[in-house]
């Protein structure tokens, strides 16, 4: 996971896409949130935030 982000992170810098880093991050972070709820107790109060 570290080598997809030093290259994600190699590919903005050279290329100038900067704005590809907070939206991948964004989708990193609810693709996390719906394994998270797939697995745990904590589902039913997950799904009320959204």
């Amino acid at each position: 996971m570290l080598d997809f982000l030093k290259d994600l992170w190699a590919f903005a810098k050279e290329r100038k896409k900067f704005w590809l880093v907070p939206l991948i991050g964004t989708l990193i972070i609810l693709g996390a949130a719906v394994v998270i709820t797939q697995v745990t107790a904590i589902s039913p109060f997950i799904y009320t935030l959204f």
